[in-house]
């Protein structure tokens, strides 16, 4: 008997059914297949490619400058749809990185310095930076820098080169350090808000911006102390570097009118006289002192180099071994869960516990670039750190650009404290801060009332006056967050509470400074705080493992897809619907841009912290950066 035509159909679908998943699983295997070859080539054929014998590094520092890139790939995105800031990060890890292996590479007989498109980095980070580049320097390999202009943080890196040239239309620029703050009591008040403040610390200036029209004189000596130290200590190197007199930075700062007019306007001329740089070249000159200096490349038309970030995924981190565990603790500290290149108290502690937990880490570095944040979030970070030196294992703590109040606090469970001369650091103080908008209602003619059962119910309602019975609830509680600081630092510091609250009261510190008021134990690098772990570890041979968190799905696929080509689609369609917030602030203001948002940013933040589910939340932060 024949077949139906509905019996033919059923057929022709099942036949090609099994062979579309015949054909799914092939492609598959064969992706797999590829995967594991691709595996197999890079773990067993020895390793890249050698660039060459005389092949020239060339370090074009392109980003901000960091200890850890922020956030993740779905991040990048996200923000580059928003039009929020995407620049490139650079890990300090990874510039050390290269500048170590490539001075040991027999290949490499040298480097160009580019830092033209370097538009960040603090202090502490600039000069790890700078002290890589005298090692590399040490090895015998000289070190070309060549910038279009130097601003002062540009300047500090290329004044640690063999040679520095200057385009003949360039400058270096060396403002030194220090800026004028916003101060926006009248303007809250011509708006009907009130700004309720409890601190503690004579020098927690924080929320004085909020308060007040302009600094205390306290905050004022402290700040004017604070920078000084940082610009002596800049001064110092860039002198010490060049081979310059002492006080000769200042001295050209100081008559740099007259010497204006001298050179006729000409800046260059003026950076020449001065001795900040060797010579006045362009890009392309400089190009051919280098091709006559070393070997031509394949095409004879330039010199035989070697890209920074070529250069970096050459290298290859040891995967097996002892370990110290490196946890950063970059950006401001949150409760709960953050990303990558910010502080979460939970985030943060997991990676601590993380490390504590692997039996191949033998000791844990805490890298801290923190300015502080909640108080709660911080103490369980401490907590943490606690229950690892519980464990056995080592805690050094390893002071970057900035540890400072919630930085501090974080760092106050270590074996050993470690900061840089010019970390900023100290600010042991507390604040609680409440808006309240009762006139703003009055205003446009809004009442609120109501019977809660006590006066507690809805004390803290930004539409009434704060009740001072809430005020001294919190002054309270603010009082006992700052004894149990100063009672932790003094048990850290091995001194007594009185000693420690004589240095702190909310004043911040360089590291030089904190270390003579015994708030740190000693001056150094990262570098010195890696052989301290080893040290206690009795480690000789180890690896160091950066903990890092996990990785999403969404996250690895952006990888897959590319970020950096994602990113520019994203910022392609984040023009096409005009998405220019900022300049929106700055149009309906009549400011400058740069003005308007800093403004944006100073009041943004006072709105965030009213949006706060809690009633209040207890801050310990510094509102400082290094420069």
């Amino acid at each position: 008997m024949s077949k139906s035509p509905f019996s033919w159909l059923r057929s022709g679908l099942v036949w090609f059914w099994n062979v579309l998943d015949a054909g799914r699983r092939t492609v598959l295997n064969l992706l797999f297949l590829l995967v594991l070859v691709v595996l197999a080539i890079a773990l067993f054929s020895g390793g890249p490619k050698s660039p060459g014998p005389k092949t020239t590094l060339v370090l074009n520092l392109k980003g901000h400058l960091a200890e850890q890139t922020s956030g993740n790939a779905r991040d990048a995105l996200m923000n580059s749809v928003s039009g929020a800031d995407s620049r490139k990060t650079l890990q300090l890890r990874d510039v050390l990185s290269v500048l170590e292996t490539a001075a040991k590479d027999p290949d490499i007989t040298g480097a160009v310095l580019l830092t033209d498109e370097l538009d960040g980095g603090g202090q502490v980070i600039l000069r790890e930076v700078a002290a890589a580049l005298d090692r590399f320097k040490a090895s015998g390999k000289p070190v070309v820098a060549w910038g279009s202009s130097y601003d002062q943080r540009q300047y500090l890196l290329a004044a640690h080169a063999s040679e520095v040239y200057l385009h003949p239309m360039g400058m270096v620029m060396l403002e030194g350090f220090g800026r004028y703050r916003n101060y926006y009591r009248d303007a809250l008040d011509k708006l009907g808000v009130t700004v309720n403040l409890m601190r503690v610390g004579t020098y927690k200036s924080f929320a004085e911006p909020f308060i007040a029209n302009g600094p205390s004189e306290a905050a004022a000596e402290a700040e004017a102390y604070l920078n000084n130290g940082l610009w002596n200590a800049y001064t110092t190197d860039v002198e010490k570097a060049r081979k310059l007199a002492q006080g000769s930075v200042m001295k050209t700062i100081n008559d740099l009118p007259a010497l204006v007019e001298q050179q006729k306007g000409d800046l260059a001329k003026v950076t020449l006289a001065a001795k900040l740089v060797d010579g006045l070249k362009t890009k392309d000159e400089v190009r051919e002192m280098m091709v006559k200096r070393g070997a031509p490349d394949a095409k004879g038309k330039t010199f035989r180099q070697i890209g920074y970030d070529e250069y970096l995924a050459r290298i290859r981190p040891k995967l097996t071994g002892d370990a110290i565990g490196v946890v950063v603790a970059q950006g401001e500290i949150s409760d709960g869960t953050a990303s990558a290149g910010s502080i979460g108290g939970d985030s943060t502690s997991k990676l601590i516990r993380a490390a504590r937990e692997d039996d191949s880490i033998k000791a844990v570095v805490l890298r801290v670039d923190s300015p502080g944040g909640s108080a709660f979030a911080s103490e369980v970070i401490r907590r943490e750190l606690e229950l690892t030196r519980a464990a056995g294992k080592p805690v050094i703590v390893s002071m970057g650009n900035v540890a400072a109040s919630g930085g501090y606090w974080i760092s106050m469970a270590a074996d050993e404290v470690i900061a840089a001369p010019t970390t900023i650091t100290g600010s042991i103080g507390v604040f609680a801060i409440l808006p309240t908008a009762e006139k703003v209602i009055d205003k446009v003619g809004i009442h609120t009332a109501g019977k809660p059962t006590t006066w507690l119910g809805d004390a803290t309602n930004p539409l009434r006056p704060l009740d001072p019975r809430v005020g001294q609830l919190i002054q309270g509680s603010i009082n006992h967050i700052y004894a149990d600081f100063i009672g932790r630092a003094a048990q850290a510091r091995k001194t007594t509470p009185e000693k420690i609250d004589g240095v702190a009261q909310g004043r911040v510190w360089t590291g030089e400074q904190a270390r003579e008021r015994g708030l740190v134990d000693r001056l150094g690098t990262y570098g010195d705080a890696l052989k301290a772990a080893a040290s206690r570890a009795k480690l000789e041979d180890y690896r160091v493992v950066y903990m890092e968190p996990d990785v999403s799905k969404v996250d690895r696929i952006i990888g897959l897809l590319g970020g950096s080509a994602a990113q520019a689609v994203a910022q392609s369609v984040a023009q096409t619907l005009g998405v220019q917030w900022k300049q929106s602030v700055a149009l309906s203001t009549g400011l400058p841009v740069t003005a308007a948002n800093g403004i944006a940013q100073d009041l943004g933040w006072l709105a965030e912290l009213t949006a706060a589910r809690k009633p209040f939340t207890a801050v310990t932060h510094c509102l400082c950066e290094s420069p």
